[in-house]
């Protein structure tokens, strides 16, 4: 496979989305400029391609397996893992403090994209890292800080997220495993939690778990779940590392793609943990690490799609079928229906970039904005983004790695061309830290619990940019400011359904988010569209008038999938309440 990370495309977007030039100012001190910024992103461009790229091929067809207790990978996976804690990739965000560099999560979220789309499965192996580190940083003490934080930052320890068990999904009222306290302050954590992404391996020096577990004689329900740090090897008071301790993967799970991750059952057998934070609030701290992972599971979900459109487009190129009337032969790209495929992807990919972006700049300025009521608004906008991200850039990025499949033809469907692998590895990301269903069920809650008030704040400002558009092409603005008007529509309809029937609201969730979705990554591409007039100087003409092209295209083909939302829920739900679970079997 071959991939050429969007260096143009990304520092486009950071301009006109990321808020770049407004975040550098908030880390001054640290030297960061938009100069030193985009040689960040270059330098990720060439590691992502060069180093991580050729693994990911190797890594498909010759994944983890398990060889008496040990996690056993390809050992180019190892050696691009080292490659990558050597040039300082891995605390790229970490507090610098504690041995990181603290650039803002717009950098780090531009990166994540290319590391994702060189090789998938290796890349999760940071991205937890860095929401454990981000945890910690947040919940933890500073002796715990200082103990875990500088190795972790450097990739010589890596993190897991332990909270899924047998009984225990999306139910994590469910959660068994036990935490018992010693004399000593520690505690003894007991039980077996599921799919634990790189629970297990040999990359790093050490892996930190963090698990949540019950203290004894508390009752059942996430109140009472407690956070508990749970090294691989015990941690010697002078800080190296000791004995093993008693928690090991039992099983790999056998999976449809990202085969080069281990995805484990993990065993905790008495383990010894140290708890974070307050007992009881387990879930709560969970929950700065959950986010990070929604938001790094919606940007992979994008850069598959992004990998998947570039071999299409190569593909699309190259191919050779049917000829032009003077008999001239014609590539692919020349019929109207591939190139029909190829720009539905192009554009929505551009729309997901925005969108991520924007999440991240709002998760900058959350931390890091000088004004306190802008740091209260910032955090709001953020968490009502994630779930956007999260679910439309995952369920889009399993759509258009299909439609790149379909450019391909019969021979997409052969795994030696490569775009079948991408096919299998996007389908978890819509699955996993939080299916996508229960992303809109958050949405929704959201919108419902603040009658739409942050939803509108997010509409008005695209109301903006679409008057901006439209005073300069009317018609390109037209079907923006008719997809705004359903917006609205949907949001009072939705508070409304709410309030007489919270099932047609739980229903109605999953058309909503895309409604929003699209909509707001409707109003970003006019973003882009206004952008573009002024970035000729830096990016050239034929970059500009692309953006424009894209912008269009977007607008005119891909927005009306929003009037198809705005109908289910306009419709209401009873016709789907009313059919009885009997109906539901076979005949």
């Amino acid at each position: 496979m071959s991939y050429r990370a969007p260096v143009n495309e990304l520092l486009f977007a950071l301009q006109t989305h990321g808020n770049l030039a407004e975040i550098i100012q908030w880390y001054a001190e640290s030297g960061l400029d938009e100069d030193t910024a985009a040689a960040i992103i270059e330098e990720a461009a060439k590691f992502s391609e060069e180093v991580f790229l050729p693994t990911s091929r190797t890594g498909d067809l010759h994944g983890a397996h398990l060889e008496n207790g040990k996690v056993i990978t390809h050992p180019d996976l190892a050696a691009a893992y080292q490659a990558f804690c050597e040039a300082g990739w891995p605390g790229l965000r970490a507090p610098a403090e504690y041995g990181g560099q603290g650039l803002p999560a717009v950098i780090s979220a531009a990166c994540e994209e290319m590391y994702y789309c060189g090789n998938l499965a290796l890349s999760l192996l940071p991205m937890l890292t860095v929401g454990a580190v981000e945890t910690i940083a947040k919940h933890g003490s500073e002796e715990q800080k200082q103990t875990f934080l500088p190795k972790m930052s450097q990739g010589l320890w890596s993190g897991t997220m332990n909270l899924s068990e047998p009984q225990a999904g999306t139910d994590l009222s469910q959660v068994a495993t036990k935490a018992v306290p010693q004399e000593d302050g520690s505690y003894r954590i007991s039980g077996q939690k599921t799919f634990i992404t790189w629970g297990e391996h040999e990359l790093t020096e050490n892996i930190i778990h963090l698990v949540l577990a019950r203290l004894p004689g508390t009752t059942s329900g996430i109140k009472s779940l407690s956070l508990f740090i749970v090294p691989k090897y015990k941690i010697k008071p002078d800080g190296s590392i000791g004995e093993r301790n008693g928690v090991s993967a039992t099983t790999i799970e056998h999976k449809m793609g990202i085969h080069a991750s281990p995805t484990c059952v993990m065993q905790f057998d008495e383990a010894e943990g140290y708890l974070i934070g307050k007992a009881g609030r387990g879930l709560l701290y969970m929950f700065t690490m959950m986010s990070h992972a929604r938001l790094g599971v919606g940007i992979e979900g994008h850069a598959v799609a992004e990998a998947a459109y570039q071999q299409a487009l190569a593909y699309a190129h190259e191919r050779i079928q049917g000829s032009a009337p003077d008999g001239t032969p014609l590539t692919i790209i020349h019929h109207p229906d591939v190139a029909r495929m190829l720009l539905v992807q192009k554009a929505t990919i551009a729309a997901q970039r925005a969108l991520y972006l924007q999440a991240a700049a709002a998760l900058d300025a959350s931390h890091q904005h000088p004004e306190p009521a802008a740091k209260k608004a910032a955090k709001g906008r953020l968490d009502y983004l994630i779930p956007i991200v999260k679910a439309w850039c995952s369920d889009n990025g399993t759509v258009l790695a299909n439609l790149a499949m379909q450019v391909f033809g019969g021979a997409g469907y052969i795994e030696e061309t490569g775009i079948a692998q991408l096919v299998r590895d996007v389908r978890i990301t819509a699955i996993y830290e939080g299916t996508n269903g229960v992303q809109a069920a958050d949405l929704a809650r959201k919108t419902v619990s603040d009658k739409g008030s942050l939803v509108r704040t997010l509409l008005v400002e695209a109301q903006q940019t679409a008057n901006e558009l439209a005073a300069i092409e009317p018609a390109t603005a037209e079907p923006l400011q008719r997809a705004l008007e359903l917006a609205e529509r949907s949001t009072a309809l939705l508070v409304q359904q709410h309030e007489t029937n919270p099932a047609a609201t739980a229903l109605n969730a999953a058309a909503y988010l895309e409604q929003i979705s699209l909509t707001l990554g409707a109003a970003a591409l006019a973003q882009n569209f206004l952008a573009a007039r002024n970035a000729e100087a830096r990016f050239g003409s034929a970059f500009c008038q692309a953006q424009q092209h894209t912008a269009r295209a977007y607008l005119a083909y891909v927005l009306p999938q929003a009037h198809a939302c705005a109908e289910r829920i306009r419709q209401g739900a009873e016709p789907l309440l009313a059919v009885p679970f009997e109906a539901f079997a076979s005949s």
